[in-house]
């Protein structure tokens, strides 16, 4: 798997870090009213005045505002616990952030994503060089195949779409002979024209087909450099020539024979060949016979023209056409691919260092907001305070309304809470100011991860391209602009 260190950091930059909604509405204020209400503060204090309680001599809360404090305590207490729960996912959240591990995986993926690239870039020579061998035989061959032939031209192929036209001409020459043949034949049929054109099946197939043999397999050999294989071509020809007369001529012959028999033409036939060959009465019969033999002689020209004369020529060019775009396209897919590899892989280096600000920014938050939580607590406790001073109030005012005795000299004097001082544990938390030096350290590191795959990717292509120079034939020029 390609830059398999690099993935897994990509991946954990695409996770969330936590999974938590902000609020700073941890702490609520108390109703005092409802609170005095359930604790029932002025009734109680009325009843505890119509019996002077507490003494004028008391010095400490009596019960009713032992209550009424140990409420308030209790706020406090619940508070404190919501505060070490908001301290808990604070913890976690920044824990969650890893910089450590961050900073281990980039410099994994530092150490082996260049050797990742390395290796696809190998894979892509060793390729190359077997293509490229294989390349240079198919010009060696060409070139000993030209040697060895006396030629000095380029092998003629047709394209594809000039190739598809020859044999659509031929096709059309067999079709259109058959038709015509029919329309000449018709006239000693009982079957009319479609009894013709079953008849001339057989003639125009032969004619046409006998054409394209000898074109294609034998009349070729007119110009090999061998004089054994000229011979043949020469035989060739000859013996085209008399099947294309001999054909077209039996099919006159057959035309006027039919008209006039039954039954035995064929027979008929072939001694109107032997002692008469042009001997036709009718103007249609020669007619039928010069179609039929122009017929001929187009296929015959079609045939030679559908690869190149010399024979073999064709097939030694064809293979090495193959050959170089089977290279040049590879070539070009690899250079692609390696493309494609740099640029997601750089796409994902740049992700990354935008990850590792957000994850700094982020980081700030948590410990601001933490801050702002313990500044919370702290106001809440204050608010606490007054709250158990209002309820007390509450109570005293009414202990005062309903007593005939002097108060406590107490009542006088506000209630104090006792304050909860938090602890936070920051000391597994990094410093802003090295986390800023590390992260530009990292970023560095990414950035400069960037420009060595860079490097390695121009490097990767003159190093296909000099798979060129190590065999330095002629006709690569569309590789090397490649």
């Amino acid at each position: 798997m390609r830059f398999e260190a690099l993935n897994r950091l990509w991946e954990g930059v695409r996770e969330s870090s936590h999974d938590f909604r902000a609020s700073t509405d941890i702490f609520p204020s108390l109703d005092i009213e409802k609170i005095s209400s359930t604790l029932d503060l002025r009734a109680k204090g009325a009843e505890n005045g119509k019996l002077n309680r507490p003494l004028p001599t008391a010095a400490s809360l009596d019960e009713v505002e032992q209550r009424t404090v140990g409420r308030i305590e209790e706020e406090k207490a619940s508070s404190y616990q919501v505060l070490e729960d908001q301290f808990q996912t604070f913890e976690g959240r920044l824990r969650n952030l890893d910089f450590e591990g961050q900073f281990g995986l980039i410099r994994q993926a530092n150490a082996s994503s260049v050797s990742d690239f390395k290796a696809e870039v190998a894979s892509g020579v060793d390729e190359l060089h077997g293509l490229r061998r294989d390349l240079k035989a198919a010009e060696d061959e060409m070139s000993s195949f030209k040697a060895k032939h006396n030629l000095d031209r380029a092998a003629k192929i047709s394209t594809a779409a000039a190739q598809a036209f020859k044999i659509a001409l031929i096709i059309f020459l067999v079709l259109f002979e058959m038709i015509m043949n029919g329309s000449f034949l018709a006239k000693g049929s009982e079957q009319g024209i479609v009894g013709g054109v079953t008849e001339a099946i057989a003639f125009a197939v032969l004619n046409i087909g006998s054409a394209l043999l000898f074109s294609v397999c034998c009349v070729r050999f007119l110009v090999h450099r061998s004089l054994l294989f000229k011979l043949l071509g020469f035989c060739g020809l000859v013996a085209y020539i008399c099947i294309a007369l001999g054909v077209n001529l039996a099919l006159a012959h057959y035309r006027e024979v039919s008209s006039t028999v039954l039954s035995g033409a064929g027979a008929d036939v072939i001694s109107r060949l032997r002692n008469a060959p042009l001997d036709l009465a009718e103007l249609n019969s020669w007619m039928l016979f010069a179609v039929g033999l122009f017929f001929s002689i187009l296929a015959f020209i079609d045939g030679c023209y559908l690869t190149d004369p010399y024979p073999g020529f064709a097939g030694v060019r064809k293979r090495l056409d193959s050959a170089r775009s089977n290279y040049i396209d590879r070539k070009l897919e690899l250079i692609d691919n390696l493309r494609d590899i740099r640029d997601d892989h750089n796409a994902k280096i740049e992700e990354i260092v935008r990850d590792l600000s957000g994850r700094r920014q982020e980081c700030a938050a948590i410990i601001a907001h933490r801050t702002r939580t313990v500044g919370l607590f702290a106001e809440h406790q204050s608010n606490l305070e007054r709250a158990a001073n209002a309820l007390l109030t509450i109570y005293r005012d009414a202990n005062r309304a309903a007593r005939t005795e002097p108060e406590p000299s107490y009542f006088s004097q506000p209630y104090k809470l006792e304050r909860l001082t938090p602890v936070l544990r920051t000391s597994e938390e990094w410093d802003d100011a090295v986390l800023s030096g590390r992260i530009q350290a990292a970023q560095a590191e990414l950035s400069e991860q960037i420009r060595k795959i860079g490097a390695e990717f121009e490097a990767a292509v003159e190093n296909y391209h000099k798979l060129d120079n190590i065999f330095p034939e002629a006709g690569l020029g569309a590789i090397q602009q490649a």
